[in-house]
């Protein structure tokens, strides 16, 4: 059995969540912050990715970290570059793990326009999944932004996303789709409510071999996304924590079956540089449990 196909059944059948390691440059200082690493602590991008790895290193080389709880984890691509204990860091996680890998491709937002930051554009994106491919990432993430309910807007967002996530199923992987809607938009019922006739529209017109995960802020209305869930060309939708504490958003989570989390900084929230490893690993253990729970239902 090939290693698509293993990944494929795990994400498709096992219980868990998936953990989003992939801050690139622009949120790299702020979760570097949160997690007790001030600025004046590195100089520059490099020293700044260094510093970055090491706390990912010590989330995933912790003991709580492993594919019994955690399905998958989405890395920037920094991080593919680089080693985990000798080992690069996509192999670690699936061959040493049993955990999922995903790979960041977008660069970024582009400036606010009819409601909505679509992608910035992606060059050498081709370049970009031939590298997954040598290594054993299953799937992709690429992040566009929804500000408010504006039907052109987003149907120009849901539009980008296939039209890049069909070149990624043409390399052979599995996008997630992740249009997020701001969690304090005050029209952010209506936005889920076009949202989601937009992808449904783009899901029936996949193929037959033509495979997405999407990637969704949590919605107002719970179930509200059940059709997009049981959909024969979505094999799992994952939910952004999007500003929500980890509690708030493991109880959202919680009340949409069917749904699982892919949170980034509620999975790292309460996580510092200066506790001990003890300690540190204790913090991880009861967020994972917690966020494990929630995508249980």
């Amino acid at each position: 059995m090939s290693s698509f196909t293993e990944q494929l059944a795990k994400i498709k059948t096992e219980k868990g969540f998936i953990a989003a390691l992939d801050q690139s440059g622009g949120s790299t200082p702020k979760a570097l912050r949160l997690y007790g690493v001030s600025e004046d602590a590195y100089n520059g991008d490099e020293e700044m990715f260094d510093m970055v790895h090491k706390m990912r290193t010590r989330i995933v080389t912790a003991p709580a970290f492993n594919g019994q709880r955690v399905l998958g984890a989405i890395l920037f691509e920094n991080t593919l570059d680089r080693d985990i204990q000798g080992v690069p860091s996509a192999t670690y996680l699936w061959q040493e793990l049993s955990v999922v890998p995903f790979l960041k491709v977008d660069k970024g937002l582009a400036a606010l326009e009819q409601g909505v930051q679509l992608m910035k554009p992606i060059p050498q994106l081709g370049e970009l999944l031939e590298k997954a491919k040598q290594q054993p990432v299953f799937g992709t993430k690429m992040r566009s932004f929804i500000a408010e309910a504006n039907e052109a807007g987003i149907g120009a967002v849901v539009d980008q996303q296939f039209e890049v996530g069909k070149q990624i199923i043409a390399a052979g992987l599995v996008p997630i789709i992740e249009p997020e809607v701001d969690i304090n938009s005050p029209t952010k019922a209506e936005a889920e409510t076009i949202l989601k006739a937009k992808i449904l529209e783009h899901l029936d017109q996949l193929g037959d071999d033509e495979l997405v995960m999407l990637k969704l802020t949590l919605p107002e209305e719970a179930c509200f996304y059940q059709d997009l869930i049981n959909h024969p060309k979505v094999v799992k939708v994952v939910a952004l924590s999007g500003g929500y504490s980890r509690d708030d958003a493991n109880s959202k989570c919680a009340a949409n079956p069917g749904i699982i989390a892919s949170f980034s900084r509620a999975l790292t929230e309460g996580l510092s540089a200066q506790q001990s490893d003890e300690e540190f690993n204790a913090s991880l253990d009861t967020a994972i449990d917690s966020i494990y729970q929630a995508s249980a239902t």
